[in-house]
């Protein structure tokens, strides 16, 4: 059987870089004439009451069907999905696994982490169906809006944990004791929640929300104040490339290196199933990055960089789709579970088979109680006619 060579990860993350500028450059090279038509969700500020008024075709975004009609839904849908399945996948790590290990600690707080996002998705349905109006205050819309960047550079950042430990688990399988992984993966997960929440304290320092003026509506980080595009495109800039680019880069270079590995290692059928299930892991993760982060975030730094530049930026639709699309890693995430850890794949299947088993036993005891009821009934009425015969007799 002839097997194909995989590309070296450094050219497939150097074609991705090509692509992203090629895209980026093709985005910002505008006629001057354009200019001028729209500058992204940032407009005309009014310094008497912080008000901004944006362009009619912002305005017909906001008020259009993609966001009161196609984001709520598909929040809807990733609400539906994702808050079962992840609360499944938090209590099986954390109360059903008996025997900790590193991946199990990593995907309990990536489950964690989607579970504290997708508890907030309802204000966000909320908000959308109001046509954009937010009316839960100041403070909600900074807490959702933090939460939702810090899951989605906590799911990357996680996701490249877990990248690393599979690749030493494959390479380097008994370089430490058990103890000690486990010690140093709890380290490493109290690390990234501090450095993404330390990350995420800017949102909280500049108002999110901002009043239209065209539409007297409150929106939640829909529109940019001209006097704080320079702060928002600095973080979210920054933000980018710590959350994105490199998580993004060692999952390309951990996957590589773990894939060269198993296909220089000696035929076997258990180098053939590790082979196999590393083939599956590489490409929901890929999947993964390619749907929910890559997208997000590249059209973010075109948004912020042509904001700086105060560029032509008529992809703001395109934007906020790609930043809707971020949040189905919440649903993607348990598949990534389910292919890691057999263990979780048993606790799952014998979780679904005792509630089917449980329900078939309680119905054959209903049934069999009813069952004997009716004897008992008929045996009962059989005795006493028997017996008055007898008596009367």
């Amino acid at each position: 059987m002839m097997v194909v060579p995989l590309p070296p990860p450094r050219r497939c993350f150097l074609l991705l870089l090509v692509l992203c500028c090629c895209f980026i450059h093709g985005c910002v090279s505008l006629t001057e004439e354009e200019m001028e038509l729209n500058r992204g969700l940032s407009g005309e500020e009014d310094p008497r009451d912080g008000s901004v008024r944006v362009s009619l075709a912002d305005r017909k975004v906001l008020d259009g069907w993609l966001t009161t009609i196609f984001l709520p839904v598909l929040y809807i849908v990733v609400f539906v999905v994702a808050l079962p399945t992840n609360a499944m996948a938090l209590w099986v790590f954390a109360f059903r696994t008996k025997k900790k290990h590193p991946a199990s600690i990593y995907m309990a707080n990536l489950a964690l982490s989607d579970l504290m996002f997708v508890v907030w998705i309802p204000l966000k349905i909320s908000y959308h169906l109001n046509g954009n109006n937010w009316i839960y205050g100041e403070p909600l819309c900074k807490v959702l809006v933090g939460f939702f960047y810090a899951n989605m550079y906590c799911s990357s950042i996680f996701i490249a944990c877990i990248s690393v430990q599979r690749y030493w688990g494959v390479v380097h399988p008994l370089a430490r004791g058990q103890q000690g992984q486990n010690r140093l993966t709890a380290c490493v997960c109290v690390c990234v929640w501090a450095a993404v929440w330390l990350l995420t304290v800017p949102l909280y320092l500049y108002d999110q929300t901002v009043r239209e003026k065209g539409l007297n509506i409150l929106t939640c980080h829909d529109i940019t104040r001209p006097s704080q595009k320079n702060m928002a495109a600095g973080y979210f800039l920054t933000m980018a490339l710590l959350g994105f680019v490199v998580p993004s880069a060692v999952c390309v270079v951990a996957y590589g290196l773990m894939l060269r590995t198993l296909r220089t290692s000696m035929s076997s059928s258990s180098v053939t199933k590790n082979r196999r299930k590393a083939v599956v892991l590489v490409i929901t993760v890929v999947v993964m990055f390619l749907v929910c982060f890559t997208p997000s975030n590249i059209m973010l730094v075109v948004h912020y960089c042509l904001m700086l530049a105060g560029r032509t930026n008529n992809m703001y639709a395109f934007y906020i789709t790609t930043l809707c699309l971020a949040s189905l890693n919440s649903c993607v995430d348990p598949f990534v579970y389910y292919f890691i850890s057999e263990e979780f794949r048993n606790h799952v299947k014998n979780t679904i088979i005792c509630r089917s088993v449980r329900k078939a036993d309680r119905m054959k005891v209903s049934f069999s109680a009813l069952k004997n009821s009716n004897k008992k009934s008929s045996d009962t009425y059989t005795s006493s006619h028997g017996n008055t015969q007898s008596t009367s007799c």
